[in-house]
């Protein structure tokens, strides 16, 4: 039987290396925030998680076959919960008894492998059950295959057969050898026998024919006998204690590789209680995978680019705090540049971390914070956010963001999203908006799609002049006030380097209604 709750066709490699630049991925969408709350302290939950997002599909037919299983789940989330809990019993079972593996007795090992497959049979019905009772109500391809399988793989004949072989196996009326004897007078061809079948065949024998076997009686003393006597009796059992061991190991497989896929989805879960309990709205991703629009002459080939979100919110903040988030409506279908300015603690990188865990979590067939998401797929997600200079660095703060940017360039294929956050800003603005010039063009050449937030305006006001077809310029909003409203519009980049924000911010006085923000206006411009 095979689980196949994540793939339709095979089953998740959990040994798969991660994607490409994932260190700096997790880093600066905070992803760790959004692991923990899928774990709930459960450190396989952790893992299972992480690999599973960072994966990263490109297939809309997985991605639509794990959003039904998903749905599925969701509806019936005790149901799925019991599962789980009925498989992590069933490999709990065997730390009491698989540590006899061990050992190099053949009678031990057997013993052992015959109470492993006992407790597997017990937790193999119960399996079986929670099949019977919910076969009906599940609608995904993926659970109604599994429990369709378990019904049939697991029905009432096989679970009585497998009982029956069990309780021989424990070989309570002793063990029925039979051996050849060799040239040298030595026991060859040693064969077990079914004890049922022989002693009524033994019985026969007594009653139609003179007595022509004879029996022995080893003194309770003799340590050599009794050697003697367990080595014939490993030699008769060898092959049986192989093959239950093996059958252990197939049932034990077949638990370990469900508790695997079901624990994403029970991560799901816990993620989606936490994100419900804080008001945040919660969606489906629909997922566009688009073909190459046709090449103009002189214009380099490129698939349309899609992106349309409502109320997008950043499912990190939602989790580090009881305050409602503001979410995002933006409109950039057609556009493979999104640029992003405004000023400080306005919304901008919080919004760029809102698009790149929302892609992370739409293509691995997950939920997404958002009344409604709508994007292209992606071959894969990288970002390049603006780093502090710090002892780790092995030289300046430009020349960390180039070694970096260089290595996504390596890595980096038709198809990607690349999220920037101040990036080039270690140095002059003439600079660094010429180093992200050079950089966003050979990425829209190579037929990725660009999130920028930056400070650069002559960045952004180069692409504003030589691509306004091809952008969709955002700004973070203020209100009347001055105040940030942490929300993104639609707006063209603006000349400044809202200086008053920063004055305002290290001097301490009040807002911008009190008078001082002239002043240090006045201050600031001298």
């Amino acid at each position: 039987m095979k689980a196949h709750l994540l793939y339709p066709d095979r089953d998740f490699d959990l040994e798969a290396e991660p994607v490409s630049q994932h260190d700096d991925l997790e880093r600066d969408l905070e992803l760790g925030v959004v692991l923990r709350a899928m774990a709930r302290g459960d450190r396989y939950l952790f893992d299972v998680s992480r690999k599973v997002i960072l994966e990263g599909l490109g297939d809309a037919a997985v991605v639509r076959y794990r959003q039904a299983v998903l749905a599925d789940c969701i509806e019936h989330e005790e149901t799925v919960r019991e599962l789980y809990a009925l498989v992590i019993a069933a490999l709990e079972d065997k730390r009491g008894i698989w540590g006899i593996r061990s050992t190099t007795s053949t009678s031990v090992l057997l013993h052992g492998a015959v109470a492993q497959l006992e407790a597997f049979a017990a937790r193999l019905a119960q399996l079986r059950a929670v099949a019977d009772a919910h076969a009906e109500e599940v609608r995904s391809e993926g659970l109604e295959n599994l429990f369709d399988s378990v019904r049939r793989d697991l029905d009432d004949e096989y679970l009585e057969v497998l009982r029956r072989h069990l309780r021989q196996l424990q070989f309570r009326d002793g063990v029925l050898l039979s051996a050849r004897l060799g040239r040298d007078a030595s026991g060859v061809d040693y064969v077990l026998r079914s004890p049922s079948s022989s002693r009524t065949r033994w019985r026969e024998r007594v009653r139609l024919a003179p007595r022509s076997s004879y029996s022995f009686t080893i003194p309770p003393r003799d340590e050599a006998a009794g050697n003697e006597l367990a080595d014939l009796t490993n030699r008769g059992l060898n092959d049986v204690a192989d093959a239950a061991a093996q059958a252990a190991d197939h049932v034990e497989s077949y638990f370990t590789m469900l508790r695997l896929e079901l624990a994403f989805y029970v991560s799901c879960l816990n993620l989606r209680a936490a994100l419900v309990e804080r008001g945040t709205p919660i969606t489906f991703p629909e997922l566009v995978a688009g073909e190459p629009a046709p090449r103009a002459e002189h214009v380099p080939a490129h698939r349309p680019a899609c992106f349309s979100c409502s109320d997008l919110r950043d499912v990190s903040l939602s989790l580090q705090t009881s305050e409602p988030v503001v979410g995002n409506d933006v409109e950039a279908d057609g556009r493979p540049l999104v640029i992003v300015t405004g000023a400080n603690s306005g919304g901008k990188t919080t919004f760029l971390r809102s698009v790149g865990l929302a892609q992370l979590m739409a293509q691995c067939g997950m939920f997404v914070a958002a009344t409604s998401y709508r994007s292209s797929f992606h071959s894969a997600v990288f970002t390049h956010f603006g780093r502090e200079e710090d002892a780790s660095m092995r030289s300046g703060r430009l020349d960390d963001e180039l070694r970096r940017m260089d290595a996504i360039v390596d890595t980096a294929h038709r198809g990607a999203l690349v999220l920037f956050n101040e990036s080039f800003s270690g140095t002059n603005e003439r600079e660094g908006s010429e180093i992200g010039r050079q950089v966003v063009q050979a990425l829209l050449e190579r037929d990725m799609t660009v999130f920028f937030v930056t400070h650069l305006f002559d960045l952004a006001d180069g692409f504003r002049r030589s691509r306004p077809g091809l952008t969709r310029f955002l700004r973070a909003e203020r209100a009347a006030d001055g105040a940030p409203t942490y929300a993104l519009v639609p707006a063209d980049p603006l000349p400044t380097s809202f200086a008053v924000d920063v004055y305002r911010r290290i001097g301490g006085f009040g807002s911008a209604g009190d008078g001082a923000e002239a002043g240090a206006a006045r201050t600031l411009q001298a």
